[in-house]
C-alpha cells in the first residue's frame, strides 16, 4: 500500500469548508482502493492565526512542511489583514521556499452551459496555462524612496533569470511534446524592452531543441482578446508570473467562474512538497453559510492525484465533476442549484464511485 502524507492548510473564510470536501473525496478513494491510503495533518495558519500571533505561520513552518508529500491549501485572506501580508507571508513564502516554479492552471470548459461566450463549446475551450511561479514581477525586488515626500519614488523590479526563464519554458515545451499539442508563449516584448525581449529570445532558443512542437507568440494584450474571442487557438500556453495570474482569471471567467478555478504549484523534481489549491479566494462574505462551491477544491485533488502518479483517479475525479455539473439540483447557488457545500461533496463521492466501477479502477 502507498501512503500519501498531506499537509492541510484550510486557511481563511470558505477555505476550511471546501478543503473538508476535498478531504472527503480523498477518504472515499482510500475506502475504494486498497492500494492507496492518506495521512493528514492540519495546520491552523492564516489570517486568524496572524491576528492572534502576529505571523501567518509558525516560525519553523517551512521545516514542518518538508516532511509531506503534498500541501492542500484552502484560501488565504481576510478583512483586517493587509493582502500583501497574507499573500507574502504564507502562500508566496511556501512557493519560494519550496521552489514551486511551475503553476498549472487548466482552462477547460466542463459544461457548455457555463461559458458566457456565445457559440463556444467544450471543444473550443480546453487548454493549459503554464505560469512561471517563482520570480518575474513577484520576485519582491524593489524599493520605496523618499516615502511621504513630494519626490516619493516606488520601484517594483521584475526579475527574470536565465535559470528561471529557461526552466519554465523547457517544462512547457516538454508538456507540449508529450501531449502532441501546440505551444503559445505570451509576453510583451514591444514595451518591456529588457525582461520580455529576454523571454522571447529564450523561448526561441529552447524551441530549437523541439522542432516537432508547433509554436506561436502573442503580446499579452492580444492574447487577452483571443482568450475571449478565439480561445480554440490555444492548447498549451506558457507565460510569466504576472501575466499568468491575470490571464488565468480571464480563463476562469470563460469556463464558469472562480468557483471552478484550480491551480497546482509544482516542484517537478519533487525535492519539496508541491501545493494544490482552489484559487477562488477566501470569500468571507459567504463564509459559514455552507453555500461555497467545493468543485474547484475537488478539481485540485484531481491535480494532486495526477502529480502522485495516480492518473486514473485524477481522470475519474475530473469526469465526475463533469457529471455532477449536469445535475443542477446537486450544485451550489453560484451554479444555479440549492445544495449545500457538504451535500455537493456527498453526491460527488457517489458519482466518483460509479465512475471508478465503470472505468474498472475498482471492482463492482
Amino acid at each position: 500500500m502507498k501512503n500519501y502524507n498531506i499537509a492541510l492548510i484550510p486557511g481563511d473564510g470558505i477555505g476550511p469548508e471546501v478543503v473538508a470536501e476535498g478531504v472527503k473525496v480523498l477518504k472515499s478513494i482510500e475506502k475504494m482502493d486498497s492500494r492507496i491510503s492518506f495521512s493528514f495533518q492540519d495546520f491552523p495558519w492564516g489570517c486568524e492565526y496572524y491576528l492572534e500571533h502576529g505571523k501567518m505561520m509558525d516560525d519553523d513552518g517551512i521545516e514542518k512542511l518538508k516532511a509531506f508529500d503534498a500541501i492542500y491549501l484552502g484560501a488565504v485572506g481576510y478583512p483586517g489583514v493587509p493582502d500583501h501580508i497574507s499573500l507574502w507571508d504564507l502562500l508566496l513564502r511556501i512557493r519560494k521556499e519550496f521552489d514551486l516554479y511551475v503553476n498549472l492552471r487548466p482552462i477547460t470548459l466542463l459544461n457548455d452551459s457555463l461559458t458566457p461566450l456565445k457559440d463556444k463549446t467544450k471543444k473550443d475551450i480546453d487548454f493549459l496555462v503554464i505560469r512561471e511561479n517563482s520570480e518575474g514581477e513577484y520576485a519582491g525586488a524593489g524599493d520605496w524612496l523618499f516615502k511621504g515626500k513630494p519626490e516619493e519614488v516606488v520601484l517594483q523590479t521584475g526579475v527574470f533569470s536565465r535559470k528561471g526563464t529557461e526552466r519554465i519554458i523547457r517544462y512547457a515545451y516538454e508538456e507540449a511534446r508529450k501531449q502532441k499539442k501546440t505551444l503559445t508563449s505570451i509576453s510583451k516584448g514591444n514595451a518591456l524592452n529588457y525582461s520580455m525581449v529576454f523571454w522571447d529570445e529564450v523561448f526561441d532558443e529552447v524551441g530549437k531543441e523541439y522542432p516537432d512542437v508547433e509554436t506561436y507568440s502573442y503580446l499579452v494584450d492580444a492574447a487577452s482578446l483571443y482568450f475571449v474571442s478565439d480561445p480554440e487557438r490555444f492548447e498549451i500556453v506558457v507565460t510569466s508570473n504576472l501575466f499568468g495570474d491575470i490571464l488565468t482569471d480571464i480563463g476562469a471567467a470563460i469556463t464558469g467562474g472562480m468557483g471552478l478555478a484550480t491551480g497546482a504549484n509544482v516542484n517537478p523534481e519533487k525535492e519539496f512538497p508541491s501545493m494544490f489549491e482552489p484559487v477562488h479566494g477566501s470569500a468571507p462574505d459567504i463564509s459559514g453559510k455552507e453555500i461555497s462551491n467545493p468543485l474547484a477544491a475537488i478539481w485540485s485533488v484531481s491535480q494532486m492525484m495526477d502529480f502522485f502518479g495516480e492518473e486514473k483517479w485524477g481522470a475519474a475525479i475530473l469526469d465526475s465533476i463533469k457529471n455532477i455539473l449536469e445535475e443542477t439540483n446537486q450544485l451550489t447557488p453560484d451554479l444555479g442549484g440549492k445544495a449545500s457545500t457538504p451535500q455537493v461533496g456527498d453526491r460527488f463521492t457517489e458519482i466518483l464511485k460509479e465512475n471508478a466501477i465503470s472505468k474498472g479502477i475498482i471492482a463492482k
